[in-house]
This record gives C-alpha cells, sequence and structure tokens, in this order.
C-alpha cells in the first residue's frame, strides 16, 4: 500500500445568503489557501481544494464521495462565512473518514480604514466555527481542532501532523497481519480480540502455517540469495565467516516476502516456540522486512505488529526510524537510571546510529542454529515508545516520551541491536506509571512522531489514550486512569 497516494480534501462552508459575489470571492480563497498550504512544504500530502458547500445536499454529496473515495485520507473544513450548521447534519452523521475543524480565516488582521458590514459579512469565521463547532459537539463527532492563521508554518506543522494520524488510520482499515504459528504459549499481553481489533481498526489477522513457509524457503533459488548478498554488502558490514547462516536469514526473508506479498500483509508475526522445519529464528530476515516497512511483532504479537506498520506509514518522509522494540533490563545507577531495550533479534535498522554489522551468534532460546542478525546501537534523541493494549471489552493506546541516549557500556558479549533511554519524568517514576497503565513489554519506539501523533490517532479510532510525560506523576495518573475506567465502561 503506497501511501504517497494519499490526499486531503478542503471543503469550505458558507450559504447564499450574501449573494453571488461573495460565493466567488469564497471560492478563489478557498482556492488559494489550499494551494499555498500545499506548497508551503509544512503537509505531508496535498491539500485539495473541493468546494465551496452552501447545503445540505451538497455536504451530503462530498461526504458520500470522500468516504468511497480511496485517495481521500479526511476532510479539513473551513467556515469562511457563517454556515447554518443544521445543514451539515446529515454529512457529520455519515462520516467515516478523519475530520479536521481548521479555525482559521482569510485575512490576518482587522483592515482598520476598510472594515464595513459587507466585510463583517464575508469574513465570519469566528462566527461560523462556533456554529460549526455546535453541531459537532452535539453530534459527538471525533474530530482534530486546529486554530491559527492558515499562513503560519507552526499552524501548518499541525496541521500536517494531523494528516499523519489520519493517513495511519486510513491506512489500518486495509492492514492484515499474517501469523506464522499461534502466540507464544502462557504469554498475556499478545493475546486480545482479533474480531474487536477488526471491528474498531479493519485489521484482518489470520494464520498461516510454519510449513508453507518452509516450502517457501526451499523454493528460493541460489541466484535470488546471491543478489541480495550484494546488497547486504552494500548496507552493512559482513562481520561474520559464517556465510551459509547469512545466506538462510536471505532466503527467509525472499520467503517470508513472497508470502506477504501474495496475501497483501503489511504485518507479521512469529514465535520461537514454532519454527518446525526451519534452520533458524529469522533474524536479519526479520529486521531487513522491518526497513522496508513491513510491521513486526515478536512471540505472536499481532497488535504490535500491525501498530508497527501503522506508525511506519505515518512516519513517510520523516528521518528518525520507527520499528519494534521491547524493554529489557534496567541500569538502577541513582540518579542516572536508564531502560535497556533490545530483543533477541528483530529491531528494526532504521533505529542504528552507526553503520550495523551482520554477525552470527548462538542464540540460546528456540533449539535452531545460530541465526545472523544485524548488531548496532541506536542513536540519542528525543523518541516515543508506544503499546496497545486489550482491555476486555476496549482497546487502550499508551504512549510515553522517551530521551535515549549513547548507550553509556559496549556490552561486547551482548551481539544484538539495543538502545538505551531515559523514560520521562524519571526511570523510577516511568515504569510504575506504564505498569499501572498495563503497558505491554513490546512497543513501538519511534524517532519520528510523538505523542500529538498518537494521541490523534487515539481520538480517530475513537479508542483510549494515556500519555506518560514529563509532567506525569503517580497520584495524579492514578485518578485519571480510575476515571477512564468509569467512563469507557460506560461507553462500551
Amino acid at each position: 500500500m503506497d501511501v504517497r497516494n494519499y490526499k486531503f480534501w478542503f471543503v469550505v462552508g458558507s450559504q447564499t445568503l450574501y449573494g453571488q459575489e461573495v460565493l466567488d470571492t469564497v471560492d478563489a480563497r478557498g482556492r488559494e489557501m489550499a494551494d499555498k498550504m500545499t506548497k508551503s512544504g509544512n503537509l505531508p500530502w496535498p491539500l485539495e481544494y473541493k468546494g465551496t458547500v452552501k447545503s445540505n445536499d451538497e455536504i451530503l454529496s462530498i461526504v458520500t464521495e470522500a468516504n468511497t473515495s480511496p485517495e481521500c485520507a479526511g476532510l479539513v473544513v473551513w467556515m469562511h462565512t457563517f454556515s447554518p450548521s443544521k445543514m451539515w447534519i446529515n454529512g457529520l452523521v455519515n462520516l467515516q473518514k478523519p475530520y479536521c475543524h481548521f479555525a482559521t480565516q482569510y485575512n490576518r488582521t482587522i483592515p482598520n480604514e476598510e472594515i464595513d458590514m459587507d466585510f463583517m459579512n464575508l469574513n465570519q469565521a469566528a462566527h461560523g466555527d462556533r456554529e460549526h463547532g455546535f453541531i459537532a459537539a452535539r453530534l459527538r463527532n471525533r474530530r482534530k481542532i486546529i486554530a491559527g492563521y492558515w499562513e503560519d508554518e507552526d499552524v501548518q506543522i499541525r496541521l500536517g501532523n494531523w494528516m499523519r494520524s489520519a493517513v495511519g488510520a486510513c491506512f489500518s482499515k486495509q492492514v492484515k497481519v499474517m501469523r506464522f504459528g499461534d502466540n507464544m504459549r502462557e504469554v498475556a499481553v499478545t493475546e486480545g480480540d482479533k474480531v474487536e481489533a477488526q471491528i474498531k481498526f479493519g485489521w484482518q489477522v489470520n494464520t498461516w502455517p510454519v510449513g508453507e513457509l518452509v516450502e517457501y524457503i526451499n523454493k528460493v533459488t541460489a541466484q535470488e540469495v546471491d543478489e541480495l548478498i550484494k546488497e547486504y554488502a552494500e548496507l552493512y558490514v559482513l562481520n561474520t565467516d559464517d556465510i551459509e547462516s547469512v545466506r538462510y536469514q536471505a532466503k527467509c526473508e525472499i520467503a517470508i516476502k513472497k508470502m506477504l506479498e501474495r496475501e497483501n500483509c503489511v504485518a507479521f508475526t512469529n514465535t520461537f516456540e514454532d519454527l518446525h522445519g526451519m534452520e533458524q529464528l529469522p533474524g536479519l530476515a526479520t529486521q531487513r522486512l522491518l526497513a522496508q516497512g513491513y510491521g513486526y511483532g515478536a512471540e505472536g504479537d499481532w497488535k504490535t505488529s500491525a501498530l508497527t506498520a501503522i506508525m511506519k506509514a505515518m512516519a513517510t518522509g520523516l528521518e528518525g526510524g520507527t520499528g519494534f522494540m521491547e524493554d529489557y533490563t534496567y541500569d538502577l545507577t541513582k540518579g542516572n537510571e536508564l531502560s535497556l531495550g533490545a530483543h533477541m533479534l528483530e529491531v528494526c535498522p532504521t533505529l542504528a546510529g552507526h553503520k550495523p554489522r551482520i554477525e552470527v551468534h548462538p542464540l540460546g532460546i528456540g533449539g535452531k542454529n545460530p541465526p545472523a542478525r544485524l548488531v548496532f546501537e541506536g542513536k540519542p534523541g528525543k523518541a516515543i515508545v508506544a503499546t496497545l493494549i486489550d482491555l476486555g471489552g476496549r482497546f487502550r493506546l499508551i504512549c510515553q516520551d522517551i530521551e535515549c541516549v549513547k548507550p553509556i557500556y559496549q556490552m561486547p558479549n551482548l551481539p544484538v541491536a539495543r538502545v538505551m533511554w531515559k523514560p520521562l519524568p524519571d526511570l523510577l517514576t516511568g515504569v510504575e506509571a506504564w505498569i499501572l497503565a498495563g503497558g505491554a513489554h513490546h512497543t513501538v519506539l519511534s524517532y519520528a512522531l510523538n505523542a500529538e501523533h498518537m494521541e490523534d490517532l487515539a481520538e480517530i479510532w475513537g479508542i483510549e489514550f494515556v500519555h506518560i510525560s514529563k509532567d506525569t506523576d503517580i497520584k495524579s495518573l492514578k485518578n485519571e486512569l480510575f476515571l477512564k475506567d468509569l467512563a469507557w465502561k460506560l461507553q462500551v
């Protein structure tokens, strides 16, 4: 799925009360604004002017078209003049795409000499926004509200950030997850209601036998492997003499990708407890597929797999990297407490702070041959970790702000990709908050996205959102979770 083909529709609200000359002006301004904002470079997807709507029928027609358009990722609406909100009811009731109320106006300032009643009749955003805001609140529409002058960079960046969340929600509706085998035995957090996930997010989560993957692996030709090994040599440092293990990972990468493409899947899972017929657990193969934009979840974790693919789609065009992650162990040095994130093998190389090395080492789990994997340290910088949990009857998206650091130890006997970070507000409070909220041990780490992206995504999905930040304290979080528990139980 190529998210670069998405666009957003800019719809302007007005009415016929003020005559055709005013409507012509509104139309010209709507076109100008959409064009300039698109060309600003601050919007990751185009904003296309779709017209000025003046009646129930026109609004419903655009909404119906948007709902069925595969390229439309959402509506951005602006009330240039006063658009009576009853005419919006049928459209907003039927709207199925993400929706942003853009509270702006064409002119930055009030023209002291020129302002008269004609100017007031034409420039009524302050009037029209409140009418439109009321009906959306009355209908309990989930929407993003952005207020500010349309030519300001910070306002355009906020709109662009929301676009990423909207694209994530649209991409989500097409997500198919290929599970090789089932979940790791006795692990609770990787379970969940797949039917509810399909209803809420659109995900299709199904299982394919590991034996079928083995058949695909066995059919990979030497020529296909040779071509991929050349690519490995260009991108990574080959730090092993065990070329056969590297070649086997290349076969796994090719085979998994063929199966994913055959079924139009954008994410996959596996577990080291179900590798029947395979020589190695896919390590380098999984890392490579993550770097190409696929989602992954270890131990059968289909929720994290799907979320990884969605967050990668949201981060299209941004620097920094996004990938599957897991908290492993802590350094509890007083005053400099840090978390070490890693996994057995499957950390995405987009998180790397240097050129990764291909190495082969025993795994110590799974009972298979030593697998090839990419080894590297993550880069320093601000990031987030996010996880999606099933609380039985509802989903909760948890996001924590973190500050990644250069690992403070060399760890020469730990041949895995790893990232070290300080969870905000500090490690101890952050850990308590994460556990209190029910956060999983699997996450998606992203240098590219921030908490607002995730909050907007949760808003569009209509699920609970918890943000752990520099301002979090445990007492307040307990109260927040208690009230959210009551509120969401009433909703479901």
